[in-house]
């Protein structure tokens, strides 16, 4: 009896044992022991050099009195690898090694600071672009028209508004454009918002007396017409230096609906935008894999099977007759981290691609 119950409790240890292991943060064979931080780097790239799975780069900076904020790293500062006690690694500054432009150094938020993500990247989607949906759109203030009769207002037109409206507050305008359309289920996500003016209210308005509010132009990038949506203008407001990456708590599965660039084809750092967002619990900083299936195969059982493209429509339609429909499996192309959620889409940046990326590869959280 002693014997299995021995065997029972060395077998819980082993399994501990590799779970833990499992665990363990594993650094790249070859990783460099020494890096010099680099202009242009992000904590991405940096954390890509050492870690298969560079979005745990806050377990590779942890409790490091030397890097206690990693967006403090700037081009210059050189990096070593170095283990703990337990044996886990870690990346620190050495200090000994006289930095390249120790001037510079005055705040966490100046552009040389490295992040998570080149901000240049994502900035516009940040603080302009946007993702509304028709519910959210039909509650907002929107341009009546201008002081004079005209479609198109431009500089020089005082503008007024349905809605009521903080007087001295900037006001962004925009347009409403295409609706983004999950290929999943066919609902409409949400419509995409273009920015075409900047704004000042010097009138509130009255919705209930059917008073408008008025705001005169500060800055207009096209031509404003009747019916664009006025919203708050949030553009001077702090950007976030670096996002915590992490992979969502439950598993998720979507697709990739459009990307900003408008090709085929797209690459690291490209933007994408997701049929997944705030009601599956996505926020920023969540990572994803991109996957893409392999080519389906027709094949008859004698030795000659097809790409499904490649079959005849007798191949086709004959599948309940002896010819198969395989579907392969899909395979790895990429990865993306989410960065502004709406609530049933989100814009991600693509972090890194084994092939190029394109719109309908699937996006997963295994």
């Amino acid at each position: 009896m002693l014997k299995p119950i021995l065997n029972l409790l060395a077998l819980c240890v082993f399994c501990f044992t590799v779970t833990v292991s499992a665990d363990v943060l594993q650094v790249r064979e070859g990783a460099p022991e020494r890096y010099i931080v680099k202009r242009g780097d992000t904590l991405w790239d940096i954390s890509a050099i050492y870690l298969n799975q560079p979005w745990r780069w806050p377990e590779l900076w942890r409790m490091n009195p030397q890097i206690d904020n990693p967006h403090l790293i700037f081009p210059g500062d050189v990096l070593m690898l170095v283990y703990d006690a337990d044996g886990r690694p870690m990346l620190v500054r050495d200090d000994r090694v006289r930095r390249l432009s120790p001037h510079t150094r005055q705040t966490d938020t100046r552009p040389a600071a490295v992040t998570t993500v080149p901000l240049a990247m994502i900035r516009p989607f940040l603080t302009h672009d946007k993702m509304m949906s028709a519910d959210e759109l039909a509650t907002k203030p929107y341009i009546l028209g201008a002081s004079s009769n005209v479609k198109n207002a431009t500089e020089g037109h005082i503008l007024y508004a349905r809605g009521e409206l903080e007087p001295d507050k900037g006001y962004a305008i925009y347009r409403r454009g295409r609706p983004y359309v999950d290929p999943d289920s066919g609902d409409k996500l949400g419509y995409a918002l273009t920015l075409v003016a900047t704004s000042r209210a010097f009138r509130a308005g009255d919705a209930e007396q059917n008073v408008p509010a008025s705001l005169y132009l500060v800055d207009v990038k096209r031509e404003i017409r009747q019916g664009d949506i006025v919203l708050p203008a949030i553009d001077g407001e702090a950007l976030p230096a670096y996002f915590h990456m992490a992979r969502p708590e439950q598993p998720l599965e979507g697709v990739i609906i459009d990307t900003t660039s408008k090709l085929r084809e797209f690459a690291k750092w490209d933007i994408v935008i997701i049929n997944k967002g705030a009601v599956d619990q996505l926020a920023p900083g969540h990572m994803l894999d991109i996957l893409r299936p392999s080519p389906t195969v027709v094949d008859s059982r004698n030795g000659q099977p097809v790409y499904m493209e490649d079959a005849s429509r007798y191949q086709r339609l004959a599948s309940n007759f002896g010819h198969e429909q395989i579907e392969m499996p899909r395979e790895m192309v990429g990865h993306l981290m989410v960065f502004k959620v709406t609530e049933r889409a989100s814009f991600a940046i693509v972090t890194d691609t084994l092939r190029p990326v394109r719109v309908g590869d699937r996006i997963v959280n295994p």
